[in-house]
């Protein structure tokens, strides 16, 4: 049974990860620190004998006993609303955090798959976005924490694979919804969703024109899952191309959902990036994959997973005390 390391494991997407590679055979370790993260979604797998956790801040060295085969490493805060209140941890996890994890993958000789992101691409002036394209970022900004955070992660990976030879994998991934999500992390599907679950009027940043496109969970993860066991090492954009404005996408969720909400407007935070979508061409070429699942369908599943939410996780603001928990 090979084994596998899932940093980030109790994150939303983390946790769909480790559910996948179990369900594929593997023996799946999970590790997190709570930061961000949430017990409640890898509740189910406490007991089961192919999974095991260690809580651990990967900003700290990391060691695993025994043979491991691969890394994923997808510990990360994700949404504005984490990474702007805890910005250095943010960027200890992207340097100090994937350089603990490349030593351990030089050790163990095992591969590893680096989670990056679209936010490497800025505020993009290429559109779609190219695996080629260098991107548009402002450095000093106050989502540069995140971006560069993620654009050193590439940088160290690769120069780990070009002089130590290991075996490195890194996924760009485009905005990512389903079930899991926390409702109020500040990203625009749980936010609208949540807003719209409590009779709020839905909230836009700017004047809605700015474009987004988005990956269902599911297809998300068969494309990480294909791209780890690929023989490509630079990065691969996995995402969805359908590309939808801001403003189309909160009038698509007030029909949906059959509420009688208005729109607001609200000033553009700086740096928003005013498009976003991804070239699949060379996901498509070297792992044969495109997203399968359409937005209707992905976010009914969706939507009934808010649903399902307790009053109380419904209306609760994200008011977490980072600082309690971390060294900054």
């Amino acid at each position: 049974m090979k084994k596998v390391l899932i940093t980030g494991a109790a994150g939303f997407l983390g946790s769909h990860l480790c559910d996948r590679f179990i369900n594929e055979g593997y023996f799946v370790i999970g590790m997190d620190n709570f930061i961000t993260g949430d017990k409640k979604n890898i509740h189910h797998l406490e007991k089961h004998p192919n999974f095991d956790f260690i809580k651990h801040d990967v900003t700290e060295f990391v060691n695993i006993e025994g043979n491991l085969d691969y890394i994923l490493h997808f510990a990360s805060p994700a949404s504005p609303i984490d990474y702007l209140k805890i910005p250095i941890q943010t960027l200890k996890v992207g340097s100090l955090g994937t350089h603990n994890l490349l030593g351990l993958a030089k050790a163990k000789k095992a591969r590893i798959l680096i989670a990056s992101t679209s936010e490497v691409y800025g505020d993009p002036l290429v559109h779609p976005q190219t695996e080629d394209y260098y991107g548009n970022v402002n450095t000093i900004g106050p989502r540069g924490v995140y971006d560069e955070a993620k654009r050193f992660q590439e940088s160290i990976t690769m120069a780990y694979h070009r002089f130590h030879g290991i075996e490195t994998r890194i996924v760009r991934i485009f905005n990512t919804y389903g079930p899991r999500m926390r409702l109020n992390d500040g990203r625009v599907i749980p936010a609208f969703m949540g807003q719209a679950l409590r009779g709020e009027d839905l909230t836009i940043f700017g004047d809605g024109s700015q474009t987004r496109s988005f990956c269902f969970v599911d297809d998300q993860v068969e494309g990480i899952f294909r791209l780890l066991l690929s023989d490509y090492e630079a990065p691969v954009n996995i995402g969805n191309p359908n590309e939808i404005t801001i403003k189309q996408f909160a009038e698509e969720i007030i029909k949906f959902t059959g509420t009688k909400q208005k729109i607001i407007y609200k000033a553009l935070p700086q740096d928003d990036p005013l498009q976003r979508q991804p070239d699949i061409s060379l996901a498509k070429k070297l792992l044969n994959w495109e997203p399968k699942i359409g937005r209707a369908v992905g976010m009914k599943i969706t939507y009934e997973y808010f649903k399902s939410l307790s009053e109380e996780e419904l209306f609760k603001s994200e008011h977490k005390d980072f600082k309690k928990h971390i060294h900054l």
